[in-house]
C-alpha cells in the first residue's frame, strides 16, 4: 500500500458516518481489515475509536498504539523521558509487527497502557478470531519516517480526527490534570512536548483517507 492518497480525503462529521465507512471497507475487502485513527494530542482519537468499536459490536476490536510506549526505565536510559510521547519513545517495530500479524485471521493479544503509572503491560487486549475489523489509534500512523512508514503500509484506511485547537488544548490540559499533573505542569507539557508532536501530526493530515471533524 502507498502512503500517498490517490484522492481527496473524504470528510465526515457524524459518528455514524464512520460506522458506515468501516462496514463498507470490510465488505469490499472480504477479510479482516485494519483501520487507523490519528490526530493531534487531545483531538479525541481514543473517544472516537472507542465509540466506533462499540457501535460495530463484537466484530470489532480496539488496539491503541499506547501499548507500545517504551518502559520508563528505557526512556530514562535513552535520555528521552522529558519528551515521552514523541515518535522515538515508542517501539514502532513491535507495533508494526503486531499489525502485520493482525492482518491475518486468528486470535491474538496486544499490550495495554496504564496512564497513571505511564507503563505498558503485556497481553492486556484480546483480539478474537471472529473480529474482522481492527481499529488502532495513535499519533503517528501517517508519519513517513523513523519506522512509522511501515505502519501506514499495513493499514487498509487511515482516518484523521480534527478538533478546534483551543478546545483541543483545553481538553488536553484537563486530561493531564486528571492523571496527576498540576495545572502548571499540565499546561507546560501541553504547550511543550505535546505541541511539538502536534505540529508533526498536523503535517500528515493531507495523507488521510478520511478527515473527521470532531466536536
Amino acid at each position: 500500500m502507498s502512503a500517498r492518497r490517490s484522492r481527496r480525503a473524504q470528510p465526515a462529521s457524524r459518528p455514524e458516518e464512520l460506522v458506515v465507512a468501516a462496514l463498507a471497507l470490510q465488505t469490499a475487502a472480504g477479510r479482516r481489515i485494519l483501520i487507523g485513527i490519528t490526530g493531534k494530542p487531545g483531538a479525541g482519537k481514543s473517544t472516537v475509536a472507542e465509540r466506533l468499536v462499540a457501535e460495530l459490536g463484537e466484530r470489532a476490536v480496539l488496539v491503541p498504539m499506547d501499548g507500545f510506549h517504551f518502559p520508563q526505565a528505557t526512556l530514562v536510559q535513552l535520555g528521552r523521558r522529558d519528551r515521552m510521547g514523541a515518535p522515538d519513545t515508542f517501539d514502532v517495530d513491535a507495533y508494526a509487527a503486531l499489525l502485520a500479524r493482525l492482518r491475518a485471521p486468528g486470535a491474538a493479544t496486544a499490550p495495554g497502557f496504564d496512564r497513571v503509572s505511564e507503563e505498558a503491560f503485556a497481553d492486556a487486549i484480546a483480539i478474537p478470531a471472529k473480529a474482522d475489523i481492527v481499529v488502532t489509534e495513535g499519533n503517528y500512523l501517517l508519519t513517513g519516517t523513523g519506522g512509522w512508514e511501515a505502519v501506514r503500509s499495513l493499514l487498509d484506511a487511515a482516518w484523521y480526527v480534527d478538533l478546534d485547537d483551543d478546545v483541543r488544548l483545553e481538553r488536553l490540559i484537563a486530561r493531564h490534570e486528571a492523571y496527576g499533573k498540576s495545572h502548571e505542569a499540565a499546561t507546560a507539557w501541553a504547550n511543550g512536548p505535546d505541541a511539538a508532536n502536534a505540529a508533526l501530526i498536523a503535517s500528515t493530515r493531507d495523507l488521510a483517507d478520511l478527515v473527521f471533524a470532531n466536536k
